[in-house]
């Protein structure tokens, strides 16, 4: 029979404490939860062939073509729509106000118009807590526009971390103009 000694227990309890610290500080802010992507395009295509073997059973003569416009067809002219931001922050800085006015005055004029904050990071960090904080950083430019007037429905924010980067490079002329949210709209 072994006896364990009560600085022995102490040592291991402390080792289990410290490890689940640890694993909490691992942790991310990255929304998990949301739901899968549904699937709304009508019933699947396939099962008995159509006529001449083609599979869908649609006659290809009577579809007319889909004319899908281009990402800058619906970008206001002129108007400036990048905000950039200092080193691991989120904060808008004040000399962002023009632009987020500006844009808060078109959408407000266009309340059919939507767009899309995409926040950005550098390639510094890692995965996870880079596209937490271009979360973060496209939810600030949400807030601000909300409080200019423009509604929620008209906004998404998105976070592409550090996977589109504005320049190449490992130098901060490259880092600072990868730090950003782009306001891109449709």
């Amino acid at each position: 029979m072994s006896r364990t000694t009560p600085f022995r227990r102490l040592s291991g309890l402390l080792a289990a404490l410290i490890a689940a610290a640890v694993l909490a500080a691992c942790g991310s802010n990255v929304r998990l939860d949301e739901p899968p992507v549904e699937d709304r395009s009508g019933t699947a295509a396939g099962g008995a062939a159509g006529a001449g073997g083609q599979g869908s059973g649609v006659d290809p003569r009577g579809v007319a073509g889909v004319q899908v416009p281009s990402s800058t067809s619906a970008q206001p002219a002129q108007m400036q729509r990048i905000i950039y931001f200092d080193y691991d922050s989120f904060e808008v800085k004040p000399d962002a106000t023009a632009l987020l006015e500006a844009n808060a005055r078109y959408l407000n004029a266009n309340r059919s118009v939507r767009v899309q904050l995409e926040g950005h990071t550098d390639e510094r960090g890692g995965r996870e807590y880079n596209l937490a904080l271009g979360q973060k950083r496209a939810e600030a430019v949400r807030r601000a526009l909300s409080l200019l007037g423009v509604q929620d429905s008209q906004m998404e924010a998105v976070s592409f971390g550090e996977e589109k980067p504005a320049q190449t490079g490992s130098d901060e002329a490259a880092w600072s103009k990868n730090r950003r949210v782009e306001l891109t709209y449709r």
